[in-house]
C-alpha cells in the first residue's frame, strides 16, 4: 500500500487528465477531536468516486451528495471555475452527531474545484522522485505553484493562501527476510511505508512472500549506502547475524534515519554494542541512536506480536511521541527481573 497522499494526488491527476470534473478537499483546521489530522486530503470525481478521506465517512457522503448527485450537478459546474471555498462541519452538537464527529469536534475543509492536471502531474512526479514539496494555493483565483521544500512543515492557511507540504513516502529497510520480516513488512506497507528487504541468503530470500516489498540480494552495508537514508527512513536489522547486521547498522548510524534498531535479547544487544565499540571504533555517544531491544513491551512472544511491538515503536518515533519507560522492553524486563534464557539468545527472529 503506497503513501495515501500520493494515491489521492495520482487519482486526481488521472481524473483531470481524462477530462473529468473533480474536487480536492483538504483539512485545514480542527477544533476539539478530529477523525483526520490537518493536511489530510481527499479526491472526489464527478461520478462519485472517492479516494482518501477527511472523516469517518459521513462528511464524504455529504460532499458526494452536494457535488455528484443529479440534483447537485449544476453546483459543481457553477463552482468549477471559481475560487476555492471553505466549509465547516460540526459547528453545532447536532451537526457533530450527524457527521459522526467526536463530541465537540469541528472540522474545516478547503474545497478546490477542478485542480489543474498539469500541476498535479508535476507534483506526483516530484513525490515519486523523493522530493519534499510545498504546494501553494492562491485562494483568490485558485492558482497553484510548487516549490522544492528543504524540511517538513505544518500546513499553513490564511484568507489569501494555503501552503501544504507533501513529502515522499516514508521508507523502511529491513535487513533479513525471515518470518518476522514478513509480518513487519506487511504492517509497514499498510501504514504507507515503502519497504525494501535485503538478505544475501538465498534460503531466506527465496521464500519471501510479501507482495509490494522490494527484495534485494546485496550485502546489507552496501544496501544501506545505496538506500541513502533520510529523515523519513527507518532501518531495522533482523538477522541476528553480526556479519550481516553490524556493518549495516554502522552505515545506518551515519545517516539521518529517524529510527535505527536491531532485534535481539538484552544480552545480545549489549554484546552488539560492545562489539561495535571494540572493533568498529564506536562510542557510547555514537551509538545513542541505535535502538535495542527494539519494540515496546506488550509481552509479545510470537513473530506477529513482535512485529506489532516493533511497528508501534517505529510509528511512535515517527509521530514524535515520547513513550513512557514502562513500555521500554529492557527497562520492564530489568525491573521485573525477567531473565533471558540461553534459548532466547539463540533464536534468530523471535527474541528481543
Amino acid at each position: 500500500m503506497e503513501n495515501l497522499d500520493v494515491t489521492v494526488l495520482r487519482a486526481l491527476r488521472d481524473w483531470r487528465a481524462a477530462g473529468k470534473r473533480a474536487l480536492m478537499a483538504t483539512v485545514v483546521r480542527t477544533w476539539g477531536s478530529s477523525p483526520r489530522p490537518i493536511g489530510s486530503i481527499m479526491g472526489l470525481a464527478e461520478n462519485g468516486a472517492v479516494v482518501g478521506s477527511v472523516s469517518g465517512g459521513c462528511i464524504e457522503d455529504d460532499l458526494i451528495a452536494r457535488y455528484t448527485q443529479a440534483a447537485a450537478a449544476d453546483a459543481l459546474k457553477a463552482t468549477a471555475n471559481g475560487a476555492p471555498q471553505f466549509v465547516k462541519y460540526g459547528v453545532t452538537a447536532d451537526e457533530a452527531h450527524r457527521f459522526g464527529l467526536p463530541c465537540g469536534g469541528t472540522l474545516e475543509l478547503l474545497l478546490e474545484f477542478d485542480p489543474d492536471a498539469g500541476v498535479l502531474s508535476n507534483l506526483v512526479t516530484a513525490l515519486e522522485a523523493g522530493q519534499l514539496t510545498h504546494r501553494r494555493v492562491d485562494l483568490s483565483d485558485s492558482t497553484v505553484t510548487l516549490e522544492v521544500a528543504q524540511a517538513p512543515a505544518e500546513l499553513s492557511v490564511s484568507n489569501t493562501r494555503l501552503v501544504n507540504t507533501f513529502g515522499p513516502e516514508y521508507r523502511m529497510l529491513l535487513i533479513g527476510a525471515g518470518q518476522l520480516g514478513e509480518y513487519l513488512a506487511t504492517m509497514a506497507l499498510f501504514c504507507g511505508f515503502a519497504v525494501t528487504v535485503c538478505d544475501p541468503r538465498e534460503e531466506y530470500r527465496g521464500a519471501w512472500s510479501v507482495a509490494g516489498a522490494r527484495v534485494l540480494s546485496t550485502m546489507p552495508d552496501d544496501t544501506v549506502i545505496d538506500f541513502k537514508p533520510d529523515r523519513r527512513s527507518c532501518i531495522i536489522a533482523l538477522t541476528h547475524d553480526p556479519k550481516l547486521d553490524d556493518l549495516a547498522l554502522l552505515e545506518a548510524l551515519k545517516s539521518e534515519a529517524f529510527y535505527i534498531g536491531a532485534i535481539g535479547s538484552r544480552r545480545n544487544n549489549e554484546a552488539r554494542r560492545q562489539r561495535m565499540i571494540d572493533h568498529l571504533e564506536q562510542t557510547e555517544e555514537s551509538l545513542k541512536q541505535l535502538r535495542g531491544p527494539v519494540g515496546i513491551f506488550i509481552g509479545s512472544k510470537t513473530p506477529p506480536e513482535i512485529a506489532v511491538s516493533i511497528m508501534s515503536e517505529v510509528l511512535a518515533v515517527k509521530n514524535g511521541v515520547t513513550l513512557p519507560r514502562d513500555m521500554d522492553v529492557a527497562h520492564v524486563k530489568n525491573t521485573q527481573n525477567i531473565e533471558a534464557s540461553q534459548a532466547d539468545d539463540e533464536l534468530v527472529c523471535f527474541t528481543r
